[in-house]
C-alpha cells in the first residue's frame, strides 16, 4: 500500500511540474533606466512575451525543417552584383595576401624552431652556496618543462597557421 501511494505521488508531482515551471516574466524600467525582470508583478512593470524555450538541444526532431538551398532566401534583385574579371582581380589580390602571410608564417615558424632549439640546449639552473663556501649547480625541471612547453605551443601555432593559409590558398584555386 506504501508503495502505490509512493508511486502516485511521484506521478501526481511528474505531471505537475511542467505546470510549475511555467512562469510570467515582467519588465520594469525606472525613472532613471535600471531595467529589473522579475516573476512577481511589479507596478509599472510589463509583461513579456517569451517563446518556450527550444529543449532539443542540438538534436534534430522530426518537425524541425532542414535548412537546404530551397528554402534559403533569393537575393534581392537590388543586390549589387560584381563582373568576373573583378572578381578574378579580387581573388587574386586575396591569394597574394595570402601568399604573403604564409611566407611570414614560415619565416615565423623557422624562428620558432630554432627558440624552441635553442632553449633545449640551454637547461634552466640555479647555483646553491654551501656553508663552506662551495656552490653547487642545481637544475630547475619544473621551469626548464615549463619553458619548453611555450615554445612547443609557439611552434605547434604557427604550423597550424601555415596548414590553414595552405588551405585557404588551395581553395582559392
Amino acid at each position: 500500500m506504501k508503495r502505490q501511494i509512493t508511486f502516485l505521488s511521484l506521478l501526481l508531482t511528474a505531471l505537475m511540474l511542467p505546470h510549475l515551471a511555467q512562469a510570467e516574466i515582467y519588465k520594469m524600467v525606472d525613472s532613471e533606466g535600471r531595467v529589473t525582470y522579475s516573476n512577481v508583478k511589479i507596478k509599472g512593470a510589463k509583461k513579456l512575451q517569451l517563446e518556450p524555450a527550444d529543449t532539443n538541444f542540438g538534436t534534430d526532431s522530426g518537425s524541425e525543417k532542414k535548412r537546404t538551398s530551397s528554402t534559403r532566401t533569393a537575393t534581392p534583385e537590388s543586390f549589387p552584383k560584381v563582373d568576373a574579371g573583378t572578381q578574378n582581380q579580387r581573388d587574386g589580390k586575396r591569394k597574394e595576401i595570402l601568399q604573403g602571410e604564409l611566407d611570414a608564417e614560415k619565416k615565423a615558424l623557422d624562428d620558432a624552431k630554432k627558440a624552441y632549439a635553442e632553449g633545449e640546449s640551454n637547461p634552466e639552473v640555479y647555483q646553491q652556496k654551501n656553508a663552506n663556501g662551495t656552490s653547487k649547480t642545481f637544475r630547475n625541471v619544473a621551469k626548464f618543462d615549463e619553458k619548453m612547453k611555450g615554445l612547443q605551443a609557439d611552434v605547434d601555432a604557427h604550423q597550424r597557421n601555415i596548414e590553414l593559409l595552405q588551405k585557404e590558398i588551395n581553395a582559392t584555386n
